[in-house]
């Protein structure tokens, strides 16, 4: 022990003879550190806000749907209308029988030209509960959704989407007027906001133009309407009897998604053999912003890690310069019966000594991420001109660095491998000098 407390003490006495040329070496390992804790750190803000919206769109949710069955299934048969696709009785089935379902929203959609006077469009109808507003992200523009209350009493109230408000009261406000469905009137509560339509991801979320919907009770819907749908197809008629265009099901844990859409499947199976109604599992969402988290974190690293590369050729640089400073001493050593370890393990401790600081300092720097970008923003948004600032992002605007512990670990053992492969190549110089021209140099 007090041989190496030793070696240790001559190591930073040395290194202290040289005080700017050691502080510039440390810098540079500090800059390496700094760098990919904090790249690390931005990834991983800018990836938990990913997961996060990814989260909202659905990836702890469940989607039962109703599926058309194909020409050759024996459930289309010769009969004029076609019944498939999800039942109230499932629904109830699945709330009755699984524990694990946060909340449920049943809807059925229908596509029915929508009157306002002379005022006329092509809408979907949209019969769902009040819940169905949370769900998919509305956002309302004046008046007010469609409620609990109004599915139980049957009501004939409608929200419009805003592209629709737009079509059938191009200079009134909607707010308390009446549209036309089929041969129902039904009174205007309220107006959604314009949103842009939610992508066609994968085979788990559809492409839906929420600005063109008209909203209604589930039960109104029911009533009104009806569960029998018409359409006309090359002079031809075909009729179809869907009772709930789908069902979106949520659970509190995203871990609960795979074996509740198992339990799901198990009790619907039985009930529609010829497949009419398909569960869905957005969680694919999810996974895949894991893996872009991945990848974001590797690309990063290894950019960082280019700043850890050029300190360490700089200290290999300062080490090769100790070296030759140092001959004669290395030369004494050796004369008085120093070993080649010894000498190469002097050499090798000082190359760590300045990985290490450098590392440590880094580390601490590294903290300082998330503080040092928050009250930056603050200074940067207030010379910020406001017509600027309207255009940036609230996702922008809200993202914050997050430093994974990981990131500190693999910087300090970078620094340290670092420190011992570019400090070994001049310390395995030093040892290898002939003792007594070493003490001939001048």
């Amino acid at each position: 022990m007090f041989a190496v407390l030793q070696t240790f003490r001559l190591a930073v006495g040395s290194l202290l003879l040289h005080k700017l040329r050691s502080g510039l070496a440390v810098v540079g390992v500090l800059i390496g550190i700094t760098a990919v804790i904090w790249l690390v750190a931005f990834g991983e803000g800018v990836s938990y806000q990913a997961q996060e919206q990814i989260k909202e769109l659905g990836a702890k949710n469940i989607i039962v749907r109703s599926v058309k069955p194909s020409q050759n299934s024996s459930q289309s048969g010769s009969s004029f209308f076609l019944q498939y696709g999800v039942l109230r009785a499932d629904f109830d089935r699945i709330m009755s029988n699984i524990e694990t379902i946060e909340q449920a929203v049943p809807v059925r959609v229908v596509q029915r030209e929508v009157r306002n006077g002379e005022h006329k469009i092509e809408a979907r109808v949209v019969g769902s509960t009040a819940a169905y507003f949370d769900q998919n992200h509305l956002i309302g523009y004046r008046g007010r959704f469609v409620s609990d209350e109004d599915d139980e009493a049957v009501n004939n109230v409608c929200v419009l989407a805003a592209n629709t408000a737009r079509e059938l009261f191009p200079l009134d406000n909607p707010i308390g007027n009446t549209i036309q469905i089929d041969n129902d009137f039904y009174v205007v509560v309220g107006e959604t906001a314009s949103r842009d339509p939610s992508a066609a991801i994968g085979g788990s979320l559809d492409s839906v133009d929420y600005n063109s919907d008209v909203y209604i009770p589930l039960q109104t819907l029911r009533r009104r309407i009806g569960d029998m749908v018409f359409t006309s197809r090359s002079g031809s008629r075909e009729g179809e009897i869907v009772e709930l265009t789908q069902i979106t099901l949520s659970v509190s844990d995203f871990e609960q998604v795979e074996e509740t859409a198992d339990i799901i499947r198990t009790l619907l199976d039985k009930f529609h053999p010829n497949e009419d109604v398909k569960v869905v599992v957005p969680k694919e969402l999810l996974q895949q912003a894991k893996l872009f988290q991945i990848m974001f974190n590797v690309l990063l690293v290894l950019i960082a890690s280019i700043s850890l590369l050029v300190g360490g050729i700089g200290i290999m640089n300062i080490m090769l310069a100790t070296v030759t400073e140092r001959t004669r001493e290395i030369g004494i050593r050796r004369a008085l019966g120093a070993t080649r370890m010894s000498i190469i393990y002097q050499f090798l401790v000082e190359a760590v000594v300045l990985t290490g600081v450098g590392g440590l300092l880094g580390v601490a720097f590294g903290f300082l991420c998330k503080p040092v970008v928050i009250r930056g923003r603050v200074i940067v948004l207030d010379w910020i001109p406001d017509e600027v600032l309207a255009e940036i992002p609230p996702t922008i605007m809200k993202l914050e660095p997050r430093i994974a512990p990981w990131s500190i670990i693999v910087s300090v053992v970078i620094a340290i491998l670092v420190g011992v492969c570019f400090g070994l190549g001049p310390a395995i110089r030093a040892a290898l000098m002939d003792p007594i021209e070493a003490l001939r140099h001048e």
